[in-house]
């Protein structure tokens, strides 16, 4: 039987449609990638703002037509829209023959069997279990760098944010399994692990008692095989010395942090219920960056809020442009049912975030080609990700870039190189958001 996967949304989705995938490889199911050659179809769903409720509730009824047209067997939903919307899915799309929520990504192999059977199967686990699979994933990425989910759901209810309601409390993953899971995954040939959760920086603290990420580090960094190690989602707050410490001390730790600070205004950080102030923010990113001089900064913010005024944007401008951080993406503001900002006063009209979206935007590009020319003349460890077709180039990543929202580096040469290979690099030039290197 052929099973074409299907995961939209973000990198923790991802972990969860691998995990899927390979309980269903370990039982026999060819897996394709090809709608038309498919017998089952399965959709891990996003539903964190409008436009991923949208694509993913377009993908089920695109991939509902094939079911129609005759060949495909089984139509299975899995995720947060699943989780969310359940009731909805089974009412008004026939074609949909399993719902499996956040937290039943476990069942998926009876899922497939009941619905070739033509059960209707519809599994909502409670949203505060924890699945633990032994099973081997199958690493999706490439296979030389790889996610690593090492907690799921969240307890902080920022007021604008959907998460905890669809992925329940905060639980931290055991870390003997995480470790054993960075093992596998290095004999499977990974050597860059990128640590998610809804909040990295947590780690721990539910089930040891306190903040162990640090811990977790250390023990991941004497896995054999994993060269670099790279932390997302670190909430500023939750940042402490430990944490520094171990960044400065272990050779496999990037020094590449990603935190979502979301705004930069005293009033609308209280608003969104976020745990930080504008001067604490200043606190954690001065610290971060004498503590560990080359460390490159990731953040995201949203614009547009309920109640932001102009001179609240502009507060946040001048801090963007004050903080110079490496790396900067801008979301609009996205009301979501269910959540307070949805029903707070004064909604901002459409264009207005979106032009206050821009004008954040242009002036990160400034920094960030400003930064990207100062590259020039350096020397960096690049991990190759593949080959620049028709040519005798291949694409890179530094330590400062994260695959899939950063920027690349495009090295010149007629040597042979493989994906995952590390190679140094001289940087040469740099166009916007990438860099031109020639091999050392």
């Amino acid at each position: 039987m052929n099973i074409l996967f299907i995961s939209l949304g973000c990198d923790k989705n991802l972990v969860d449609s691998e995990v899927m995938l390979g309980l269903l490889d370990a039982k026999g199911y060819q897996i394709v990638d090809d709608e038309t050659q498919a017998d089952i179809i399965v959709i891990n769903t996003c539903c964190f703002v409008h436009d991923a409720k949208e694509e993913s509730i377009q993908t089920i009824l695109e991939m509902a037509e094939y079911k129609t047209e005759g060949r495909l067997k089984a139509l299975i939903v899995t995720g947060c829209l699943a989780q969310r919307y359940r009731q909805e899915i089974i009412d008004e799309i026939p074609e949909v023959d399993a719902v499996l929520g956040t937290t039943a990504y476990d069942k998926i192999v009876e899922a497939v069997e009941e619905a070739l059977a033509g059960v209707g199967h519809v599994e909502l686990e409670n949203v505060n279990a924890l699945p633990l699979v032994d099973t081997k994933r199958l690493v999706t990425t490439g296979g030389h760098y790889a996610y690593m989910k090492i907690a799921e759901g969240c307890d902080k209810h920022c007021t604008y944010c959907i998460i905890p309601k669809l992925r329940g409390n905060y639980r931290s993953v055991p870390m003997e399994r995480l470790i054993q899971e960075a093992k596998d995954l290095a004999e499977q040939g990974v050597k860059e692990l990128i640590l998610v959760a809804q909040e990295t920086t947590l780690y721990g603290k539910d089930i040891y008692g306190e903040k162990s990420l640090h811990k977790l580090l250390r023990e991941l960094c004497k896995v054999d095989g994993i060269r670099w190690i790279r932390i997302l989602y670190c909430y500023p707050e939750e940042i402490d010395d430990n944490l520094i410490q171990v960044m400065k001390e272990e050779k496999k730790l990037c020094h590449y942090l990603d935190l979502p600070i979301q705004h930069a205004n005293d009033e609308i950080l209280k608003r969104m219920g976020r745990r930080t102030s504008k001067a604490q923010l200043e606190e954690i990113i001065g610290k971060l960056k004498r503590e560990i001089p080359d460390i490159t900064l990731r953040t995201t913010l949203i614009t547009g809020f309920p109640g932001e005024t102009e001179e609240q944007h502009e507060e946040l401008k001048a801090f963007v442009d004050e903080m110079e951080f490496d790396r900067l993406g801008v979301f609009t503001y996205s009301p979501e049912e269910d959540t307070p900002a949805a029903e707070m006063p004064d909604q901002i009209p459409e264009e207005v975030k979106e032009d206050r979206q821009a004008e954040i935007m242009e002036l990160q590009q400034e920094i960030a080609f400003a930064q990207a020319e100062d590259m020039i003349g350096e020397e960096v460890l690049v991990m190759i990700e593949g080959k620049v077709a028709d040519e005798n180039a291949y694409v890179g990543r530094t330590y400062k870039d994260a695959p899939g929202v950063d920027g690349l580096i495009f090295i010149n040469t007629d040597e042979e190189l493989m994906s995952g290979d590390f190679a140094r690099v001289k940087v040469t030039g740099a166009v916007e958001y990438d860099l031109m290197g020639e091999l050392l």
